[in-house]
């Protein structure tokens, strides 16, 4: 099982962007070292949360200070932009970092409706053209005679991932011939059903013959379980204050976490969040990845751990190492 790595850029109390992004970078080049398969960032907007608000220009960076890990956007929101662009910045990444580059692609909006409708030209968000926005990136990328001409021309085109939380962006992936990745940290209230409705739905495409399907996952991996719960904890606390409306501060610490005091309503919301989670030791959490990857029948995974320390997390990433297989 391939195992890789999304990292969102999160910001931690006391911290600050700045170093949100110099812990990715150094994060990527850790992960580069250790032999995981690929490093997507994300695409996040008008948020205390995390800094990622350009893939693009972050995959930059990260690929000139790495050599070999795939690199990749975990997604950019195609109806923000125009195909057009999007094809020019996966062929300029792809033409800078040959044979490394996912262009992964979404339908949300990383973000609030106000900030969408910023984003969009005219202030009229497009999500209901995903899907024919998604068929002229892929033509774009794979017709060189289409004009106007993308530039710069590759050799090796990005390979465009359809990244979903539902199962529309299944059926799609599946209908269009893509790679699907299915961000089941994001939705944790669906089940193992959904990459069968991908397989299910898949047609043979000129750069896919058969389904490619991956599961992104919560992972908290420590020396102690005890130590890999606290992480967990910490982590739903955060999100439990962005749902309750009570304000996001950043990441907080393992600390708050063990001293908040967590209404029955609270500890259900967080018990239901981290229900798919991989929690525990080494060993712990390789039996819990082994289970999601039958269960869902995962060709890849990717995992996603978001601590307030970031020796933690270079930690969680180290001790899975192990379970690494090219």
């Amino acid at each position: 099982m391939k195992i890789s790595v999304l990292d969102q850029s999160p910001v931690k109390q006391g911290g600050s962007p700045e170093l949100a992004l110099a812990e990715t970078l150094e994060l990527a080049r850790h992960c580069d070292r250790l032999g995981y398969h690929r490093f997507w960032v994300s695409e996040h907007h008008s948020t205390a949360a995390y800094a990622g608000s350009a893939p693009e220009v972050l995959l930059g960076a990260i690929g000139a200070q790495t050599s070999r890990i795939r690199i990749g956007s975990g997604g950019i929101m195609l109806p923000h932009y125009s195909p057009f662009k999007v094809a020019e910045i996966g062929s300029l990444l792809a033409a800078l970092f040959p044979g490394r580059v996912d262009l992964g692609i979404g339908r949300a909006p990383g973000a609030d409706m106000d900030t969408a409708r910023e984003l969009a030209h005219g202030g009229t968000p497009r999500f209901h053209l995903f899907p024919r926005q998604t068929e002229e990136l892929i033509d774009k990328l794979a017709n060189h005679r289409y004009r106007p001409k993308i530039t710069p021309r590759p050799e090796q085109n990005p390979v465009v991932w359809m990244l979903g939380t539902s199962r529309d962006s299944a059926v799609l992936a599946g209908r269009l011939g893509l790679p699907y990745n299915f961000a089941l940290f994001i939705n944790p209230d669906t089940g193992p059903d959904i990459l069968r409705l991908y397989r299910e739905n898949f047609q043979p495409s000129a750069t896919l013959a058969s389904p490619l399907a991956a599961l992104t996952v919560n992972v908290y991996c420590a020396d102690t379980a005890e130590r890999a719960r606290q992480l967990a904890r910490a982590r739903h606390l955060s999100m439990l204050k962005v749902v309750t409306r009570h304000g996001f501060s950043g990441i907080g610490t393992i600390d708050e976490a063990q001293s908040y005091p967590y209404s029955p309503e609270e500890s259900f919301y967080i018990e239901q969040r981290g229900r798919y989670d991989a929690v525990g030791t080494v060993g712990q959490v390789s039996s819990r990845l082994a289970e999601l990857a039958e269960s869902f029948s995962a060709d890849e995974l990717m995992t996603v751990t978001i601590t307030h320390d970031f020796a933690d997390r270079l930690r969680s990433y180290e001790l899975m190492a192990d379970l690494l297989v090219e």
